[in-house]
């Protein structure tokens, strides 16, 4: 065969998939593979048993060993990327928070896309972009480009996942839809602005089969995104579907407000809540399993809004009771004053941070910690957080007259080792605790301060004797979240001088000589972030913070003095994850209070 043959038969066909031949030769004249890689994929090709899979997903399968990354194979995105270069095509990764997903399903039909494995990602007034992983088929283009009377831009994406999320947009847009034809009424919900609408008198039950199968989808979906929250919010002509992911809200799906009702009720009903109750805030809790099979909780809230009923879902991995302490991101000295404290047989520990700052996951792993065979650990929450086996946990109830006041009172009858208080917010409550650590008890609680000095001052204001802060109080830990930089798109920077000394005022802490910043990529949804970790101020109650502890307590001269006994600020523990390469100098300025003289 000629060289002029051989470039021939090695030529894409038109309005084909691609060719393993052809798609093997680029690899090789890339250099992402060399000649025995070759010719290995073409003989098990041969003897494959599905000899229909796409060519990306079976080089993928392989595992080849990428030729130009000593030590990594070609995964599916890899082949995808060189598809993209023989093609001539832009590379498309489908980040599902970013599609639209009523828009992009109402394009073209689930059997268009379906027959010509293709699926809209993008839509404008003048365009609309198609991703596929055949990009030389072209067949389809001029009669849907005629249709919508638009220009159709073409991109590449993994087939796998175009396979997966078009089956998935088409279901969930098809729920969505029937759901809202089927008639789903508002009943009570609660819009300030709502319009009788006479003649419409059908209200079929929030648990019809269109609705469950939204409902599901938005759960697995959270936890695919690793969601920390998810919100449901009623507005005056559709509803928003809101995941937070690292701490930062994405919009997820506009709703119907007919089928946002619906989804609010039958969230409702596996919440054990009480359906026909849309006046007052109510909570619930519902447990199920993530995709990988894990126990997952979560928490409901509903609030009563101008537009109906708003619902929050927070979503709580039993598995972070069981990551060390170093996993959550407190380490070194302040692991060692934390143990410390934590190893007291009786007196007051303190947690203390603004509402999503971690509290909770530091307070359960603790107790978790604690929580052996020989001892009693005892709980009151507002609400019960997380169900945990080795701990007895009891749930404040209001309108049983049940507070953290009575909780604890009851506990103290209980034979209890260890108590933990959800929150200290009013002195019969702060008073409770103090008993409690008196008459032998290791006590934990929160309280909401920007720092840990503030701690002692807040109790003094809640009218707490400076004696009893003084005889219980042994520990105090002030915590934040920081966004972690993505492992993928983090690379060596320099950092600014003015910057770091910002961060690091009023201490003359060193400039590291390597730090680390990213720029965000496909893997991290262009934020430059992946995932979260704490930053800790931990204080110890040594005698000398406890002399500062009286009713004329100077809080400048409280932090001082627990500077001076070792406890690093906030902004100082941020400034060592920057030199550790875990976050930016930018991240830790966000999220923490300016270091005080």
């Amino acid at each position: 065969m000629t060289a002029v043959e051989e470039k021939k038969k090695s030529e894409p066909k038109k309005n084909a998939p691609p060719e393993l031949n052809y798609f093997l030769n680029g690899l090789l004249e890339a250099g992402r593979i060399n000649k025995a890689d070759f010719k290995h994929a073409l003989e098990s090709r041969r003897s494959a048993k599905d000899q229909n899979k796409h060519v990306l997903q079976y080089v993928a399968d392989l595992a080849l060993e990428d030729r130009k990354a000593a030590g990594r194979t070609l995964d599916i995105e890899s082949p995808t990327m060189a598809l993209c270069m023989q093609s001539g095509h832009e590379y498309f990764r489908i980040d599902p928070l970013k599609i639209d997903v009523a828009q992009v399903t109402k394009v073209m039909s689930y059997a268009f896309t379906q027959r010509h494995h293709i699926l809209a990602v993008e839509v404008t007034p003048h365009h609309v972009t198609i991703t596929s992983a055949e990009p030389f088929v072209t067949s389809w283009e001029t009669d849907l480009a005629h249709v919508l009377q638009k220009k159709i831009n073409r991109v590449v994406s993994n087939p796998v996942e175009i396979k997966r999320l078009t089956t998935e947009f088409y279901s969930l847009a098809s729920s969505i839809n029937r759901a809202a034809e089927d008639g789903v009424q508002r009943k009570g919900i609660g819009n300030l602005e709502q319009m009788l609408e006479l003649g419409h008198i059908k209200d079929p039950e929030a648990n019809d089969q269109h609705i469950v199968n939204v409902v599901d989808w938005l759960l697995q979906y959270a936890f695919e995104q690793r969601a920390s929250d998810i919100h449901i919010e009623p507005r005056r002509e559709k509803g928003n579907v809101r995941f937070r992911i690292d701490g930062v809200l994405y919009t997820v799906y506009a709703l119907p407000m007919q089928v946002m009702a619906a989804v609010t009720s039958r969230l409702k009903i596996l919440g054990r809540i009480n359906v026909a109750e849309k006046r007052k805030p109510q909570d619930g809790r519902i447990k199920t399993k993530s995709p990988n099979g894990s126990e997952v909780e979560l928490r409901l809230s509903t609030l009563p809004t101008a537009f109906g009923e708003k619902l929050v879902m927070r979503i709580f991995d039993p598995e972070v009771l069981t990551r060390p302490f170093q996993q959550l991101g407190l380490a070194g000295d302040d692991l060692e004053r934390w143990n410390q404290i934590i190893r007291n047989n009786n007196g007051i520990v303190i947690i203390t941070g603004p509402t999503g700052s971690g509290k909770t996951t530091t307070l359960y792993s603790t107790l978790k910690l604690l929580a052996t065979d020989e001892v009693n650990v005892c709980t009151i929450e507002d609400p019960i957080e997380m169900v945990e086996n080795s701990f007895n946990q009891m749930q404040v109830q209001e309108n049983i007259d049940l507070n953290f006041a009575d909780g604890v009172k009851a506990l103290l009858r209980q034979d209890p080792d260890i108590i933990m208080i959800g929150e200290v917010h009013d002195l019969a409550t702060a008073e409770m605790a103090i008993q409690a650590s008196l008459t032998g008890h290791l006590v934990f609680t929160t309280m909401h301060t920007n720092d840990a000095p503030s701690a002692v001052t807040r109790l003094l204001e809640l009218g707490v004797p400076s004696y009893l802060i003084k005889a219980t109080v042994v520990g105090i830990v002030a915590q934040r979240l920081v966004r972690v930089l993505c492992p993928h798109c983090k690379t060596p920077t320099t950092l600014d001088q003015e910057a770091w000394d910002t961060l690091t005022r009023p201490w003359k802490v060193k400039l590291p000589t390597k730090a680390q910043n990213s720029v965000g990529c496909l893997q991290c949804r262009e934020t430059g972030f992946k995932g979260r970790e704490g930053i800790y101020e931990v204080m110890p109650f040594t005698e000398a913070l406890q002399r500062l502890a009286d009713e004329k307590s100077d809080l400048p001269a409280l932090r001082k003095q627990a500077y001076k006994d070792g406890m690093m600020s906030l902004r100082i523990s941020g400034a060592q994850k920057v030199a550790a390469g875990v976050t930016n100098v930018n991240e830790i300025l966000r999220v923490t209070p300016e270091s005080k003289d």
